[in-house]
This record gives structure tokens, sequence and C-alpha cells, in this order.
């Protein structure tokens, strides 16, 4: 059997099937942890830089980073991004609770566990429908989640902590992973832990980026040291039979511009629903796997950026203003990989409140300040830099009287 938890360092071989028959997608160059947002006393120290590379295994479908950093540097106690904060994703979770609920006909009381639970946002919709929760948390996120009555676990996901959960609480019926499947370099480990808390007719759940909304979306801003692994639904499907387990249904989201849903559980204990293999025939008839459709890929991300940076020195000229508002994960990739510091853009704008608010972008050190300052300053362009919510920031922003003309950089350049 493939041996699927990885090391720090660099990975040359697919860690679903071992393959060594790897493809570069795309290359961003050496960059900074991304998650890792700098405080006024390290601001000055020196930076590591590591290569941010996206490969892809055409057998497995897999794809995934060339060099795999370490869980403690990707998610360090004061981790700061936090999902309850968005008001998008929150009434996505709650409608995905409904859903979860009523397809797997829970019924009160029953045990629903949270795999890098965060701030407890899901498990608080779940917990509001009675069901028993629990969240499974390393960070700091977790002293949040406990604070508001959400029971949580500050550690990593193991088998140990599996056997544990069962012996004091009993399997589950629904093991959640939002977000987070793809961020384990300890993958096996994750799926021997599912294996060992998952009730005899239980599903697993996943939401992950998509590997065909990145292709097709031009969405390098996806790509991150966090991200070991972008998720094809092929890729799943391989997965979980080493584990015992089969996919049994999946769909396209539109959650952060495009997201897969996958459900699993043991095999033959969940009817196949013909979405698994439409979605497959999907991939395949986007070249997903196809060394010469990711060329065209590169070639789109570069012509963004050159669009971008065309303005920035424009804007320059002129004597104008750009700022950013919001500061995604995916947004530290951005600024790094346009080679954009705070000369170009002064600031990052963040809601006020928020762990970030007072910290500086990893690379560019850019501070991030409280986002009145936009409705204060009216500066003359706003860059969006969570440009999946763009639709739903603008009409805030211009519901509050912001002048400003907003920059949508991805996945097609456009201005506001």
């Amino acid at each position: 059997m493939v041996k699927h938890d990885v090391k720090t360092g660099k990975l040359d071989y697919c860690q679903i099937t071992g393959s060594k028959n790897l493809f570069e997608a795309i290359d961003l160059g050496f960059q900074p942890p991304c998650g890792t947002l700098l405080t006024q006393n390290i601001l000055n120290n020196p930076e590591t830089y590591y290569p941010l590379r996206l490969m892809i295994c055409p057998q497995s479908g897999l794809g995934q980073l060339d060099y795999v950093l370490g869980s403690q540097v990707c998610f360090p106690l004061d981790y700061t991004y936090r999902p309850g904060i968005s008001v998008p994703l929150r009434e996505h979770m709650e409608r995905l609770t409904d859903e979860l609920i009523s397809k797997n006909k829970l019924t009160s009381g029953s045990l629903v566990v949270d795999v890098g639970s965060n701030d407890g946002t899901l498990l608080s919709f779940f917990k509001s429908k009675g069901m028993k929760v629990l969240g499974v948390e390393p960070t700091n996120m977790a002293k949040v989640a406990n604070k508001d009555k959400v029971k949580t676990i500050q550690k990593f996901f193991t088998k140990a902590l599996a056997k544990e959960i069962v012996k004091k609480q009993g399997k589950a019926k629904v093991i959640t992973m939002t977000n987070v499947f793809a961020h384990m370099a300890s993958l096996g480990e994750v799926m021997e832990g599912i294996r060992i808390l998952l009730d005899d007719k239980g599903v697993v759940f996943s939401e992950s980026q998509y590997l065909l909304d990145v292709f097709e979306g031009n969405q390098f801003d996806e790509i991150y040291h966090d991200h070991i692994r972008i998720y094809s639904l092929k890729s799943l499907v391989k997965l979980f039979p080493y584990y015992g387990m089969e996919v049994f249904d999946a769909k396209r989201v539109p959650t952060r511009e495009g997201s897969i849903q996958v459900w699993a559980g043991w095999k033959g204990k969940h009817p196949i629903s013909p979405s698994v293999e439409k979605l497959l025939k999907v991939e395949e008839d986007a070249g997903l796997f196809d060394p010469k459709e990711w060329s065209k890929f590169r070639e789109r991300v570069l012509k963004q950026k050159e669009k971008f940076l065309d303005l920035v020195q424009k804007v320059k000229r002129k004597g104008l203003k750009i700022v950013a508002d919001s500061c995604p994960t995916r947004g530290v990739v951005l600024l790094n990989y346009y080679g954009l510091d705070k000369m170009d853009l002064p600031y990052v704008a963040q809601l006020q409140g928020t762990e970030k608010v007072g910290r500086y972008i990893p690379g560019t050190h850019t501070p991030i300040v409280s986002n009145e300052i936009i409705l204060k300053e009216q500066p003359d362009y706003v860059l969006i830099l969570a440009w999946h919510y763009s639709d739903y920031i603008i009409k805030n922003w211009k519901a509050k009287g912001v002048k400003s003309k907003f920059i949508i950089p991805l996945p097609e350049f456009r201005i506001l």
C-alpha cells in the first residue's frame, strides 16, 4: 500500500498512487508561507521563502505541491483565518448543515465531528439543530469555538485521537471536512482516523477547492503552501478505496469561486449517484489531466498579471491611488506573485476588529488596517483580493457611500 503520509520537503511522487509520472502545471516562484501574517515584533526579521509549484498526476488526477511545509509552519497557534466573520460563508454553512441533516436522515443526538473545525461556525449550526457536536482544531481558534460553547479539542486529528473520541463519544454519523482536507501532509493518518471514527452507515463529507475550477477560472491564487493537494473528483475516487470506502456522490458548488463537495462511506453501504460518473467525464472532456491544456492555463494567468501591472503603472503616472480590500490567504499569493508591495498598495483593508488587523502581509510587508479607512479616504481604486465575494463586498461599499472604482483581478481582470 502507498504511504499516504509525507514529510516536510521535496515531494516528487503522487501522494495517492505513488506514481512519479507528474507534470508541472504552474510555477509561482518562491513565496513565504501565506497564512503566517507578520506582527510588528518580527517585521524586520529575515523571512524564509519556499518553492510554490503545482504538479499534476495524470494517473490519479491529483494536483499537488512539489514541496511540503510542516503543519506547524502553515498552521501556527495564532492562525488568523476565521470563517465565522464572512457573512456569505456563514450562510453557505447553514445551508450545508440543513442538506447534510436531511440527506443523511440525522436524528437529534447524532454525533457530528468536524475535522479542522476552526472557530466552530459549521458545528454551531448542527448544534442548533439538536445534534451532538465535536470539533477538532489544532490552532487557537479552538479557544474561540469553546468560548462560544462549541465543544472543540485543540489537537491535530490522528488515529490515537479518533480512538479516544470513540471511547468517550461513540462513532460519528457524519464526519465533515470543509476547506481543510487538502491541507494535511499526514493524509494517511487522517484517513486511518476516519476509518476508526466513522459509524457503520456513516458519511464522510468534504468540501475542497476544486482543481477543475482552478484550471477553468485562472485561479493561481488558490495554489499556496496550506493547500498541499488540490483535488479533482478522479483523485478522491482513487483515494477512498485504499481505506475500504468509496465516493458515492459529488457536486460542484460556487463556494470560494469553485469547490467540490464529496460524500463517501463504507463500500457498498450507499447507492452511487449518477453524478459521480457524469462529473468524472466532465473532467476528462476538459483536458484536466493534459499537459498541453495546462500550458494554456499558464498563458491565461500571465495575461491577467500583465493587465493588472499595466494598470498599476498608469495609475502611478497619473498620481492616483490603489489600495486593497480584504485579506484572504489567496490574496497573499496574488500580491507576492504580482510583486506588489506597500509602494504600490499602501495598505490592505480588513474587517475591523478581526485578528488580521494590525499585522503585515508576508513578503510584501503591506500593513493590514481596519477597513473604515476606505470610506474615509475614498481612494481612486480598490483591489478586491477576496474577489470570489466581490459582488457582496462592492454592494456593501457602495451602500456606505464609497465612490472608488473596484478592481476584480480574476478570473478575468476587470474594473467596475
